[in-house]
């Protein structure tokens, strides 16, 4: 399986991307791991937030095919233990899924048509990160959900 991280924006902090290059070049010695990034789409004058998210919307959508599965991170999804998003991710290993896409959207949130193709939706917790924040958590979290699946000593409970 393929396991690609979506995310709207560039990282534009140096010691958030050298962390999360550090987590990237560890997720790849378990799954075949890439980040992808939809250019930032600037909220102008004659912009409002649902044309945004629209947008954004269809650039995250571009991106999707049958073949691959959508999963939001959202602060209305579900919450996981790690070890619950490992399973999550043995889960869909084992399901024969060609690829599974995680996406963090913009910092509006999602459109209606990018909800209505996701296939599920996982909060990372029920409190608000920045986007560069989030992305950092999610591959930390991404390389964690392996050492556990592979019973190495990286999870501590």
């Amino acid at each position: 399986m393929k396991l690609t991280l979506l995310v709207v924006g560039k990282t534009d902090e140096k010691y958030m991307q050298e962390g999360i290059e550090l987590y990237m070049s560890r997720i790849k010695h378990y799954v075949d791991f890439s980040i992808e990034v939809i250019p930032d789409i600037k909220k102008g004058k004659n912009t409002g937030i649902e044309q945004q998210k629209v947008k954004e919307g269809e650039q995250i959508l571009s991106r999707w095919a049958p073949s691959k599965e959508l999963h939001l991170f959202d602060e209305k999804g579900k919450v996981l233990s790690s070890r619950e998003f490992a399973g999550f991710l043995q889960k869909k290993m084992a399901s024969g899924l060609k690829e599974l896409v995680l996406v963090i959207g913009g910092p509006y949130g999602f459109s209606d048509a990018v909800y209505q193709k996701a296939t599920a939706k996982v909060s990372l917790s029920r409190m608000t990160f920045s986007h560069q924040l989030a992305r950092l958590l999610c591959v930390e979290q991404i390389y964690r959900a392996f050492t556990i699946l592979k019973g190495e000593p990286y999870h501590h409970d």
